[in-house]
């Protein structure tokens, strides 16, 4: 079976061919980072309109480059949700259009279920169960995956998402959009330990909070405002940030007893945070797995495998087109159930 993913939840254009026999087949992204930079944000009506734009001369790309033809094409998955509304609308379109003109199966994706199986495209997949740690601009939670729709809430963020703090301490410093690239090449040339920032809940269970972290950091800026140190600041929040994310996945672990960590979304490329999870995880037994590099951002080949899991247990959308900006990862079925 080969199918299309579409992915347009936020501000990346992002669709590829999945084939069940020989895996992902090719794949092609447009980031829409320098459209929104001037902004120091996603404008989500901007978003929406660049997804139509780019749409088609994408497919086609695709297409040629993976020397494929529509009519190979067997089933189309596009991202439901959560996300933006308008750009949810304009993937969801085209997605149940294309899939209409072909007379084939089409199906909404959850994106942050796109995330999480993306390491199975690795060349060294988890095995479930495991526990997944989601953190993207717009989520931070704990999961425990016991297999593809089996998923329990353990923890999540009860205010911004960890890349949501990111981006907000990045702009506080004047930093350009997005926030989590430019804080960790800054906080390469400070000191982690120059601030002693808080790690907000840590003892708390496991859930997030990085509001009270934000504020600090905005306090300590206007402290040493004309000192220089943004380096030094930099990499202090990072540090602060990532140990909670560190401590909170261990605690998550032990207290499910499983010993696999899965960890997903955009901010899992942060290379801190990876290299404490692998320190700390070795030091409990377990293990960390994350996507390929390319498949950290959004990205249409998440949405094309996890579309694939479902439409193999004869899962599909009706012809209406519906989008769930608002879309808990606990309310999808299991589809061996369904």
């Amino acid at each position: 079976m080969i199918v299309l993913g579409l992915e347009t939840s936020c501000d990346e254009t992002g669709l590829a061919l999945y084939d069940s026999e020989v895996g992902l087949i090719g794949q092609v992204l447009y980031s829409q980072i320098k459209l929104h930079a001037e902004y120091g944000g996603v404008v989500p009506e901007l978003a929406s309109r660049d997804h139509v734009r780019k749409l088609i001369p994408l497919i086609n790309q695709l297409l040629e480059q993976s020397n494929i033809e529509k009519s190979d094409i067997d089933a189309i998955a596009y991202t439901r949700g959560p996300g933006l509304m308008g750009a949810l609308m304009t993937g969801a379109l085209f997605g149940r259009t294309l899939a209409f003109a072909l007379n084939k199966p089409a199906i909404g994706v959850h994106h942050m279920e796109g995330h999480m199986l993306a390491p199975l495209l690795s060349a060294t997949p988890p095995e479930f169960p495991f526990v997944a740690l989601l953190v993207s601009g717009g989520h931070t939670q704990l999961m425990a995956a016991h297999g593809i729709g089996q998923y329990e809430l353990l923890g999540e963020s009860i205010d911004d998402a960890a890349g949501e703090a990111f981006d907000k301490v990045a702009k506080m410093m004047g930093l350009a959009y997005p926030g989590g690239p430019n804080i960790s090449k800054l906080a390469l040339q400070g000191s982690a330990t120059a601030f002693d920032f808080p790690r907000p809940m840590l003892h708390q269970g496991l859930n997030f909070s990085f509001s009270g972290l934000k504020t600090a950091v905005s306090i300590q800026l206007k402290k040493v405002e004309g000192q220089n140190r943004e380096a030094d600041i930099a990499a202090s929040f990072q540090e602060a940030l990532v140990d909670t994310l560190v401590k909170k996945s261990v605690k998550a672990l032990k207290q499910t007893g499983l010993k696999r960590l899965v960890i997903a979304g955009g901010v899992s490329a942060n290379k801190r945070l990876r290299e404490r999870l692998e320190a700390d995880l070795a030091k409990i037994q377990a293990q960390v797995y994350y996507a390929e590099p390319a498949l950290c951002t959004d990205n249409g080949a998440m949405i094309a495998f996890a579309g694939y899991q479902r439409l193999k247990a004869g899962q599909y959308e009706g012809l209406a087109v519906t989008t769930t900006p608002r879309w808990p990862m606990t309310e999808l079925s299991n589809p061996n159930e369904a």
